[in-house]
């Protein structure tokens, strides 16, 4: 049964054109050709990026923060009350006021020490500013790497300026040395993403996040063996372009550089909006979509080709989507978090009005006033709500 999966899942018409098949794509006469068993080395590369992002935070990025003034902030620990804490893991971060009502009578605690509890215990999961700048000087360290390695390897390729370029002489393109290394350097960075993703700073579209790593590695895939290379190559360019200025807005934001930032993000928004809601449509989608069928009749590969770039087409609408709502609430003043951020969503209700003032009257356990609380979880103190808006804006979002 294994074999007649193995052999129907490569069949030649599922990822050839009709006339051709895997006998025309055999290495001979200097030409070398993209092969499966090529993907093998993107696993040990995978945890290799790990261990390098491992060595990089700690001896580089480590450094940068502390010299930028920024700090590893430790939460103090809520007490300890076992059946709170099976609460928070086992139902929920955020109980309901009924909830909290029962959980006061079985614990013998009053309400708001409850609500307290809940408040401090999901502070303790906050990532801190460190956690945030190390991880973004990472990607925006990897992202500039491969961006200006993109350039290198097509600056001089006809088709990096005549996309018809793209399909001359398909299947039969030899691989060059340039593409190897870019195709397996990509795909081992989204596989190191997809196994560092339980310890990352985790935001509201983390599914979208998980969704567009999976599509991406099998696009990528896909692309490497049915020999899309050319096309593969263009569509990772167009993606990094944005995302390097995305991660260094971060970082200048993380490091108090607010004019500094808000620039970045401002490039960054008009980069995205340009290359993924531009030029990777109305050219490279236009290119595989329309072109191809010039040169043989479309085929399976033909068509999940074009689904897996719509795929990854429908996830920059969201995000643009969402910064385009960050933008408009930032420009109005009524942005008071990311869009996307799930921690400082949460920031934002730890203080209910009933609570504010039971803070105010009393002194809460675990030695910190409530408003202590807050310029420690705030947006590095900064007074004016258009600073604070802008450095939420900046500083949770992920790579897009």
């Amino acid at each position: 049964m294994f074999d007649t999966l193995y052999e129907w899942f490569w069949w030649d018409k599922l990822w050839l054109p009709a006339e051709l098949s895997w006998a025309d794509l055999e290495d001979k006469e200097g030409w070398v050709y993209a092969k499966a068993s090529h993907l093998y080395v993107t696993v040990p590369c995978a945890f290799g990026f790990l261990l390098v992002r491992y060595l990089f935070e700690r001896w580089i990025a480590t450094p940068l923060a502390l010299s930028a003034g920024i700090r590893h902030r430790v939460h103090l620990k809520v007490e300890h009350s076992p059946i709170l804490e099976n609460y928070y893991t086992t139902h929920s971060r955020n109980p309901h006021q009924a909830d909290i009502n029962r959980l006061s009578k079985k614990t013998s605690l009053p309400v708001r020490q409850i609500e307290r509890w809940f408040r401090r215990r999901r502070r303790q999961e906050h990532p801190g500013v460190l956690k945030k700048f190390r991880e973004a000087s990472w990607r925006f360290v990897f992202y500039l790497s491969a961006f200006i390695g993109g350039i290198a390897a097509l600056y001089d390729k006809e088709w990096l300026y005549d996309l018809r370029k793209v399909w001359t002489g398909y299947p039969k393109q030899s691989m060059l040395h340039s593409q190897y290394w870019y195709y397996i350097l990509e795909m081992s960075f989204y596989g190191c993403l997809l196994c560092s993703v339980t310890f990352d700073v985790k935001r509201k579209d983390f599914k979208e996040q998980i969704l567009h790593h999976l599509a991406t590695l099998v696009l990528l895939s896909f692309s490497w063996c049915a020999n899309f290379i050319r096309i593969g190559t263009l569509v990772m360019l167009v993606h990094d372009a944005s995302d390097v200025l995305l991660e260094s807005a971060k970082i200048f934001n993380y490091a108090k550089w607010e004019k500094t930032s808000k620039g970045l993000f401002v490039v960054f928004s008009i980069v995205f909006m340009g290359t993924r809601l531009i030029i990777f449509p109305f050219w490279l989608i236009h290119c595989t979509w329309v072109y191809p069928v010039h040169y043989y009749p479309a085929f399976f590969g033909y068509y999940f080709f074009n689904v897996m770039l719509v795929v990854l087409l429908f996830l920059h609408i969201f995000w643009a989507y969402l910064i385009f709502r960050m933008i408009r609430k930032f420009l109005f003043g009524t942005l008071t978090r990311d869009e996307r951020s799930d921690n400082e969503e949460e920031e934002g209700q730890e203080t209910s009005p009933t609570e504010d003032g039971d803070v105010q009257q009393h002194k809460p356990f675990n030695g910190l006033s409530s408003d202590a609380a807050s310029a420690k979880n705030g947006c590095f103190g900064l007074s004016p709500p258009q600073n604070t808006c802008l450095s939420k804006l900046c500083h949770e979002l992920g790579s897009v």
